[in-house]
């Protein structure tokens, strides 16, 4: 069941911005790309400093 839910998640990012209809379009899928990353990291940055200042 995994590899099916890779598969139909797999999205191929360049595909899109080569059929784009427009440029507005093509910025969408590059920051609903990159979006997901930023926000993780963001995360994981919070989570750190929250650790360090409770060790403090």
């Amino acid at each position: 069941m995994k590899p099916y839910f890779l598969v139909l998640q797999n999205a191929n990012i360049e595909e899109k911005i080569k059929n784009a209809p427009s440029e507005a379009y093509q910025i969408g899928v590059l920051i609903g790309s990159y979006l997901p990353f930023v926000l993780l990291v963001i995360l994981a940055y919070w989570t750190y400093s929250r650790a360090k200042k409770r060790k403090e």
